[in-house]
């Protein structure tokens, strides 16, 4: 795969779009912007330019199709891209041991079907796999995510696991709602786990949209695609 003519300036331009963003959304909320660790969402995009935001500086990656990324984080690391891959889609638990394979951090664990899957597609590893609960801010069901007393059991099981470290929470912005409210909430439930967990202290929240609101309520990293990548014709 290579990249389109002009695209390493295009993605110096938008990565720098992306981290004056950050960085003004930081001093705003009183923080300093090295609080907060850009995730590109690099979906649908080829691995030419995950190589190039790469060599922009860029650390941390975001995939949410098992096969796809799979395929492109060894196309990047043959390269010599040294990354963190994120998982952030909705992972079924036949899918567990590829994305152990590749991951670095899992952000969307939401059962307890799902941890004992990820423990056992852990074993062989070096070091425990980075895992997230994912948070239904609405109790919907259909996007992903815990809720209620199940977000607690699924936090305490991840942390019991000798192959899998609690890292924090993620989560979606629901349709309809206004991101200061659901940050709000998902900042509230993160103060009540830091409180059992002290080291999980990572919140995902925050994509192009509204990356402002939440870090403004507290979110370490934010999930950044089309504001990163734009709107060029993406790969099927």
């Amino acid at each position: 795969m290579t990249g389109t003519a002009g695209r390493p300036e295009q993605l110096a331009a938008s990565l720098a779009g992306v981290r004056e963003r950050i960085a003004r959304a930081c001093a705003s909320a009183g923080r300093p912007a090295e609080d907060v660790t850009l995730v590109a969402v690099t979906k649908t995009y080829p691995a030419s330019d995950v190589v190039l935001l790469a060599g922009l500086g860029v650390t941390d990656v975001g995939e949410n199709r098992d096969q796809e990324a799979a395929a492109k984080a060894a196309e990047a690391r043959a390269a010599g891209a040294k990354l963190r891959w994120h998982f952030i889609g909705q992972l079924q638990r036949n899918k567990a041991k590829s994305v152990a394979g590749y991951a670095d951090v899992v952000e969307s664990v939401d059962s307890l079907r799902l941890v004992a899957a990820l423990e056992r597609a852990c074993a062989d590893r070096a070091e425990p796999l980075e895992a997230l609960v994912q948070v239904s801010i609405d109790g919907d069901p259909s996007r992903g995510g815990a809720a209620g007393d199940d977000l607690w059991r699924i936090s305490d099981a991840v942390a019991a696991s000798p192959a899998l470290r609690l890292g924090g929470l993620m989560a979606v912005a629901p349709l309809g709602w206004p991101p200061d409210r659901a940050f709000e909430q998902l900042a509230a439930l993160h103060e009540r786990l830091v409180a059992a967990h002290p080291a999980a202290t990572a919140i995902s929240a925050g994509m192009s949209a509204d990356l402002e609101a939440a870090v403004r309520h507290g979110a370490t990293h934010v999930r950044i695609g089309s504001s990163l990548l734009g709107m060029r014709n993406p790969l099927r």
